[in-house]
């Protein structure tokens, strides 16, 4: 059996990121651990450099955003340590399924290394990922049922390869809320929509009288452009706007004059999708391929639900012809590329202002030093102490070069469309995520129906058979 822990690498105390990322991955790719060093794999990086090349994609994500980050996080990588049951694998394959693992949860977009340690009576990967992507552009954010999903991965490959798993873990599907269950303490936010809903509660004549009864419940308030409070011990100021939906000061002052009516806010419980359907098991191709009876049987009750779930979606959407299915399939995929390439296309034209936008910037500060060294008569020694600047003066001219407009735009002008072009992808990216569940659903139906029937069964034939 496997067992995965997900944990946050935080730059050592008193050292700096550089030191950090150096002993952490010196100690996970230890010759001693690692069978002098045979069993270190790596992906967007070399072993021997990982260090040094997560440190550089790093320094590139600071040019990327214009600031440094060591401030405001120092969270430099993240570790997924794997453990095996003793005697139960070969430190080959653990290797092999540590990179599996490490593949699917980062999807290639972080640089890794995959170190297995020989060293205890239990055979176990230290995987360790950058937390910045490799083409600079994002840090890795980690979310709330992250441990799970990495469990879940780790044992699909264990079933795949023939390995036990645990069947019942403790840490199970709950969210940190419900392992502390009534222990929890509420945040700022929820105890002040708390005092608002009792004070609503009491009717209150008029919006100052609403104030006076926040302030007798023991807050501050502070008016300005957004109205916020602060309880007894708290920091900073909890903005109105911030407490979501029948909170805002005009929604508040609307209630109040008996427009509408408030409504306390109501959290959902957290519970996971019973209703998703995955793709079948083509269980014969996998085990010709060599996986054992466990696999097997765990295989078969998999697709016994997922057949049921798939029959229940084509009854459901009225789907009773083939073509249909195949319809619905291609026009769902169709509308999820075009919204996919109109993201891309915005992003790409976002990435090309911000380029532009620090050639801007860089020609006007080196301006002065250009015209000295044309002055010069573009003198080497001139040259040799001012080569960084003069490098960047000659980048950006290069760069207006190419416009196909023959005026520098505007700084302004480029915030502006930076502005539109992002507002542009928020609008689409809902869509897009929208229209991604349902083509994948879609896609996985067919495929399902495809596999239940075969190849050979008539398409006019399939869907009728399925029912």
């Amino acid at each position: 059996m496997a067992t995965t822990r997900l944990i946050p690498m935080h730059v050592i105390k008193g050292q700096t990121v550089a030191h950090t990322v150096h002993e952490r991955l010196s100690y996970a790719i230890n010759p001693e651990k690692t069978n002098s060093g045979q069993l270190v794999k790596a992906y967007g990086c070399e072993p021997e450099t990982a260090a040094g090349e997560m440190l550089l994609c790093k320094k590139e994500y600071e040019t990327y955003i214009g600031r440094s980050e060591e401030k405001k996080s120092d969270i430099v990588l993240y570790q997924i340590r794997q453990s095996f049951k003793p005697g139960e694998i070969t430190p080959e394959r653990a290797q092999e399924i540590g990179y599996e693992l490490a593949m699917s949860f980062t999807k290639g977009k972080y640089q890794f290394i995959v170190a297995t340690h020989t060293d205890h009576a239990h055979i176990h990967n230290h995987i360790i990922f950058n937390s910045t992507s490799i083409d600079h552009t994002q840090k890795f954010r980690n979310f709330l049922g992250s441990s799970e999903v990495i469990r879940k991965i780790s044992d699909k490959l264990c079933l795949e390869n023939g390995l036990s798993i645990i069947e019942a873990p403790k840490q199970g599907p709950s969210h940190y809320g419900k392992w502390l269950g009534d222990k929890k303490p509420l945040s700022w936010q929820e105890k002040l929509r708390q005092t608002i809903d009792a004070v609503m509660v009491q009717k209150p004549a008029d919006f100052d009288t609403f104030l006076k009864l926040m302030v007798v419940n023991g807050y501050e308030v502070k008016q300005g452009q957004h109205l916020a409070f602060k309880a007894i011990g708290q920091q900073k100021f909890t903005r109105l706007r911030s407490l979501g939906e029948g909170y805002s000061e005009e929604e508040l002052r609307s209630a109040i004059l008996g427009k509408t009516v408030h409504t306390p806010k109501v959290k959902r419980p957290y519970r996971k999708n019973p209703d998703k359907i995955n793709l079948l098991v083509d269980i014969q191709a996998r085990l010709q391929a060599g996986k054992g009876p466990g696999y097997e049987r765990w295989a078969k009750v998999f697709n016994l639900k997922q057949m049921a779930q798939t029959i229940n979606f084509l009854t459901e959407n009225n789907i009773t012809d083939y073509e249909k299915l195949v319809e619905k399939t291609k026009a769902a995929t169709d509308r999820y590329h075009e919204l996919s390439q109109q993201i891309k296309d915005l992003e790409k034209r976002m990435a090309e202002i911000t380029e532009l936008k620090k050639h801007i910037i860089n020609y006007a500060k080196t301006k002065e030093i250009y015209t000295a060294y044309r002055e010069s008569g573009f003198s080497g020694r001139f040259y040799e102490a001012n080569t960084e600047d003069i490098l960047l003066h000659q980048s950006a001219k290069q760069a207006f070069s190419l416009l196909s407009a023959k005026q520098i735009p505007a700084m302004k002008n480029l915030q502006l469309e930076y502005r539109k072009c992002s507002s542009a992808k928020k609008s689409l990216s809902a869509d897009y995520r929208s229209m991604k569940s349902i083509m994948k659903q879609s896609v996985i139906i067919k495929n399902n129906v495809d596999l239940i029937m075969g190849a050979s069964c008539p398409e006019d034939k399939k869907i009728e058979r399925v029912l």
